[in-house]
This record gives C-alpha cells, sequence and structure tokens, in this order.
C-alpha cells in the first residue's frame, strides 16, 4: 500500500473518531480488522494489550503500529500524522474559537459521546465472540471488567493484563501450537533497541539541556516529552501534570489552560493533541504555530519511539508456545478492560436518556447487522442529536 493511501485511512479516521481512546481502537478494529483485513483478532487483541502496556497515548500508538505494520517507518509517521493532524490542527482554533463552551450543553457535540457507545459496543460484541468463546475465557474478562472498574486508573488496567497473561500461563495452555497470527514488522531487533536508547536518552538529557541552555524552546519540548514519556492512561491523566509544568511558570493562566482543556473535549482524535493548543497559546512563545509543533512533537516522540522499540521484540515473543498460552488470558483481559470502559466512561457519559439509548442502539444496529461504515454513523448520531432527537 503506498504512503498516501495510509495518511488518507488514517486522516479520515482522526476526523471521525470521537470519544476517546477506548472508542478509538474500536473504530480502528472496524476499519482494519473487519472492514480492510490488515491483521486477524488475535494479532489486534495482542497489537492493543501491547499499547497498553507502555507508557504514552494507546490509540495513537496502535495507529503508528498499524502504520508500521502496513507500509514500514513511512507508514508509521504518515498513519500518526494523519490521525493527529485534523484535532490538532481544530485545537488550534478550538483555543480561540471555543472558550467557553459548554460541550455538555452542545447537542450535537452530545451525539458524538453517544455514537461512541455505539461503536465500543460493536468492538466488544465482535471481540467477545472471537477471543472469550468459551466459559473460562469469558470469567476471565467478566473477572477483569469487575477489576477494573473497582479499581479504576492506568496502573490497575496494566496488572489486571498481567493477572490475565498468569491466568492464561497456568490455566490456557493449548494442546498444541496455536495458528500464528502474523504482524509483518518491518523492523529489526537492532533498530528496536535503538530507539528504546533513544527514548531513554532523550529522557535522561533533555532535563540537563532545558537547565543548562535556559531556551524556552529546549524547555517546552523538556516538559512535554516527559509527560509524553512516563504517563499511563492517555489524555485525561496527562493534563493535571501539564497542568503543574505550564500554569505556576506563567506560561498559561489556568483560564486559558481550562479553556484548553475544554475545547479537546470537541475534538477527535487523540487527546494528546492538546499540546498543539497548550504550545501555541503559552505566553513565552515567540511564534505560536512554532511553539505549538515543538509541543505536539515533544508529546507524542517517546510513544513513537516505545513502539519502534518493543513491537519488533513484541512480535518475536508472540511466536513462542508459552507466550501463546498467556495471551489467551491477556486478550480475555483486554476484552475485559474493553467492557469496563464501555461503562465508564463512553456509557455513563453518553446514556443520559431515553432517546440516547435509542440512537446509540440505532447505530449499534448500523453498524452490526448493516455494515454502515463508522464515519457515515457518526454523522448520522451527530446529526440526528444536534436536531433534538433526545
Amino acid at each position: 500500500m503506498n504512503a498516501f493511501a495510509i495518511f488518507r485511512i488514517f486522516l479520515k479516521l482522526g476526523a471521525t473518531s470521537f470519544g476517546g481512546p477506548i472508542a478509538h481502537l474500536g473504530f480502528f478494529r472496524a476499519e482494519f480488522v473487519t472492514r480492510r483485513a490488515w491483521l486477524d483478532e488475535r494479532a489486534f487483541a495482542d497489537l492493543v494489550a501491547m499499547c497498553q502496556f507502555l507508557p504514552g497515548p494507546a490509540s495513537s500508538q496502535a495507529a503508528i503500529a498499524l502504520g508500521l505494520l502496513k507500509g514500514g517507518l513511512p507508514g508509521a509517521f504518515l498513519a500518526w500524522l494523519g490521525f493527529a493532524l485534523p484535532s490538532a490542527l481544530a485545537l488550534l482554533a478550538f483555543g480561540m474559537a471555543l472558550k467557553g463552551l459548554d460541550a455538555g450543553a452542545n447537542h450535537a457535540l452530545h451525539g458524538l459521546k453517544v455514537v461512541a457507545v455505539a461503536v465500543v459496543a460493536q468492538a466488544l460484541w465482535g471481540m467477545g465472540r472471537s477471543l472469550c468463546p468459551d466459559r473460562a475465557r469469558a470469567s476471565v474478562a467478566v473477572g477483569a471488567a469487575v477489576a477494573a472498574t473497582a479499581f479504576p486508573g492506568a496502573l490497575a488496567q496494566i496488572a489486571v493484563i498481567v493477572a490475565g497473561g498468569m491466568i492464561g500461563r497456568r490455566w490456557f495452555a493449548p494442546s498444541g501450537d496455536l495458528p500464528h497470527s502474523p504482524m509483518p514488522v518491518r523492523l529489526t531487533k537492532r533498530f528496536g533497541m535503538a530507539a528504546l536508547a533513544l527514548y531513554l536518552a532523550l529522557l535522561l538529557l533533555s532535563p540537563l539541556a532545558a537547565r543548562a541552555s535556559g531556551l524556552y524552546v529546549v524547555q517546552l519540548f523538556d516538559s512535554f516529552y516527559r509527560a509524553g514519556a512516563l504517563v499511563f492512561g492517555g489524555g485525561h491523566v496527562v493534563l493535571p501534570l501539564l497542568q503543574a509544568q505550564l500554569v505556576p511558570r506563567g506560561w498559561l493562566s489556568n483560564d486559558a489552560f481550562l479553556a484548553g482543556y475544554g475545547a479537546a473535549q470537541a475534538a477527535p482524535g487523540p487527546l494528546f493533541t492538546v499540546a498543539a493548543y497548550f504550545g501555541a497559546a503559552s505566553s513565552q512563545s515567540p511564534n505560536g504555530w512554532l511553539g505549538g509543533l515543538i509541543a505536539l512533537v515533544a508529546i507524542f516522540l517517546p510513544g513513537f519511539l516505545l513502539v519502534l522499540g518493543v513491537l519488533p521484540l513484541w512480535e518475536e515473543a508472540r511466536r513462542h508456545p508459552a507466550f501463546q498460552s498467556v495471551a489467551l488470558g491477556v486478550n480475555a483481559s483486554v476484552v475485559g478492560l474493553l467492557l469496563a470502559a464501555f461503562y465508564q466512561p463512553v456509557w455513563s457519559n453518553g446514556i443520559l436518556s431515553a432517546g440516547d439509548f435509542t440512537l446509540a442502539a440505532t447505530g449499534f444496529l448500523l453498524l452490526v447487522f448493516w455494515s454502515a461504515p463508522p464515519w457515515l454513523v457518526v454523522i448520522f448520531c451527530a446529526a440526528a442529536a444536534g436536531l433534538g432527537w433526545r
């Protein structure tokens, strides 16, 4: 597949994928497992599990990995660029034009939360049937959902995946080797180790460079790189850390920070693109576009390097029988995490009335039984909610 085609596919997803990282993964599954068959359910679940293990934005890292599998390094870069570009550009405008917008009171924006319910329900439907076909794995999935609901947070999610893997290794050992679902990684292990070395070098050296140089652009890069490198759980987790970095230094007022956060809720694609708003709106930035670009690259770069470093090792590990046993439990746990996220925050934020439920059920029907493209369902639900169907 040529590079432009990869960019075009992810640009469409970046413009229509509302609802946060779990909903994004649902859109990815519909596009790349169901529609395009780039990889099967087992390989997709393994990819999701890897991204859940890594710090950084899980859905963006999944996009990078998918682009890497299909188009090598250019594909990885263009997949990220396409997925991040719509929201990055929108947030620069939202930061100026949408201050004070009450997203909860906007019916069309609420419709985008409703469509996320349908998209995640579709992913649960398909992944549950494929990855939890028996009582044992269904029990692991439900147990993972209960644990993730009782103990929310990124560390609990990692613990649930580890526990699922341990259960799989002990009780789900297959009688023979499972059919391998290949992920055609186009990188060597040596390249992967170099990417991990660069990740660590930047993490250790950028604070020293920021202090030694005293330059604002270096300090800006350091603040956003460390935020992207050390945070599990995605955009909502990184925002308090960025507030502690930006507001006390006087780079942004608290009102300006909250305006950017509110605007990010209205944008599609990854929440990490709010970095573009923060960098552009900073009082210290000599050039708004340059500041936004530096912040955007810095916050995504760690996750990019981690995918390049870990994916070649992950693909090799997947070939071993012991790992295949572990994967049975891990994949069931991933379904459980998706189930927990379906309740909170997807369902709890999206379904506020009987009309919302009706709209979400209609979207689910269109996606699952009528095979409607997700972007069309997004437009339908936003338009229906905007017209007052609640």
